[in-house]
């Protein structure tokens, strides 16, 4: 009976261990045949880059950097996510020669949602090999203006507008997009939607997509022609997603590249430096004003500043020192904040409003400044002007009281702030006669009778 009880239990554990076995084995198959879901080392590459900002020096370097790295790590695709106002041609075209010379395949994607790409983000949308939009978008509004957004005279509008159009019809041209509208948007100021760009013939664009998932679910399998006429198939299905952001020096760059703030920091290192100037050891306002000047003449190696603008602010500021000192009756104050404000408009050389300062920024800075420095020059003419209190000048005219008496052409002691004093005098003086000093040689003081002043009968 225990024979046949150990021989029942010895078949079920051969049993169960050969049921293990060929779950082990099944398990190993189906993992072979079907590899866990989400990307793996071998999977393409896509990187995508954030570009929020104005088009200008600072982000024109952050996106050539961009392109060099996924050139570098063999990338199937880059993205740049899109959402600019415009900005500087000479930066707009340093960004899209190195976006026709790319080696990876560029989407430039206009979003998100309320995002615009317009003016020198048109030029940088048409001019890469996927552009795609998301709902609620909008590009174009391309036309060039003068470098202080006012209208120019018709012969340099007409030249500027034909050189920017004729750049836009290459890039419509060599990617197949629609030339006619993009010519359009820049001679005259044409925008358009997601929708009406992807349905013009042809397209303005390649597709619309939601976000960057959507984006390269449906570029997976796509045929793209490059601008050199090569055609390309695009893999993202499964694909390694790298974000590549600034550095730090570029975020702090492209902070202080707005003109605002650049304004700002003007504004501050010259009222800083004027403060200690005029109160030395003061310390604090020079080393502030010292280190805000410095970072205002750095960020104005970014933008394009127009220094007839830095001369005017200058000239202004010199005016208003000369009011308080010229008898002008208000002409030279009025002539100075004039000068302030033009110098101000035209500080900043470019062709977009969120490229120049802002005029309700430069109508408070320009009235506080005017204010502070004229109170300030004002407070050191009036000291220049006050009578002096110590030394030879600050004893003519002092009053005293004689302590003893004072023969005529003879000498006495005389109190004059609390000191005593040898005085002389060419008429007598009684002991405790109040006295006035009309002169200091040396040590002794020549004095005279003070006048009595009679006050008026009734």
């Amino acid at each position: 009976m225990a024979a046949i009880l150990f021989a029942g239990l010895r078949g079920r554990l051969v049993s169960r261990t050969r049921w293990f076995a060929a779950s082990l084995i099944v398990a190993g198959v189906l993992a072979a045949a079907f590899p866990a879901a989400g990307p793996t080392e071998n999977a393409p590459l896509v990187v995508v880059a954030n570009v929020e900002a104005l088009i200008h020096p600072v982000s024109a370097e952050y996106m050539v950097e961009t392109i060099n790295r996924a050139d570098a790590a063999g990338a199937a695709l880059l993205v740049f996510i899109l959402e600019t106002p415009g900005g500087l041609v000479d930066s707009t075209r340093t960004i899209v020669t190195r976006m026709l010379a790319a080696k990876t395949p560029i989407a430039v994607f206009v979003a998100p949602s309320g995002a615009r790409a317009a003016s020198a983000g048109f030029l940088i949308t048409i001019a890469a090999d996927v552009a795609a939009m998301a709902p609620g978008t909008h590009i174009g509004a391309a036309h060039p203006v003068s470098g202080q957004g006012e209208k120019m005279d018709e012969t340099t509008a007409k030249k500027a507008a034909s050189d920017v159009a004729a750049y836009a019809r290459t890039l419509a041209s060599g990617r197949g997009r629609n030339v006619e509208w993009a010519e359009e948007a820049v001679r005259e100021s044409r925008a358009f939607t997601e929708d009406e760009a992807l349905k013009a013939t042809p397209p303005l664009i390649d597709l619309v997509a939601t976000d960057v998932p959507d984006l390269l679910k449906k570029l997976d399998g796509r045929e793209i022609r490059r601008f050199d006429g090569r055609v390309q198939t695009l893999h993202t299905a499964g694909a390694r997603v790298e974000t590549l952001r600034m550095t730090f020096r570029q975020q702090v760059l492209s902070t202080l590249a707005h003109p605002n703030i650049a304004y700002i920091l003007l504004s501050l290192g010259v009222l800083g430096l004027t403060i200690e100037l005029w109160s030395p050891g003061a310390v604090l306002p020079g080393v502030v004003g010292g280190i805000c000047l410095l970072l205002a003449f750095f960020t104005f190696q970014v933008l394009p500043v127009n220094y007839a603008g830095v001369l005017l602010i200058l000239f202004g500021l010199g005016l208003l020192v000369l009011e308080v000192k010229v008898a002008s009756y208000g002409v030279l104050a009025v002539g100075g904040i004039v000068s302030l404000v033009l110098g101000s408009m035209i500080l900043i050389d470019a062709p977009t409003p969120e490229l120049r300062v802002s005029l309700s920024l430069i109508v408070p800075v320009v009235v506080a400044l005017s204010a502070i420095l004229l109170f300030l020059v004002r407070l050191a003419v009036l000291s220049q002007r006050r009578r002096s209190v110590t030394g030879v000048s600050g004893m003519l005219g002092a009053t005293g009281t004689a302590l003893t008496a004072i023969p005529a052409g003879g000498e006495g002691r005389v109190s004059v702030h609390g000191e005593i004093w040898t005085a002389r005098s060419a008429e007598a003086q009684a002991a405790g006669d109040t006295v006035l000093i009309s002169g200091v040689d040396g040590l002794v003081l020549t004095v005279r009778r003070r006048p009595v002043t009679k006050e008026p009968s009734p």
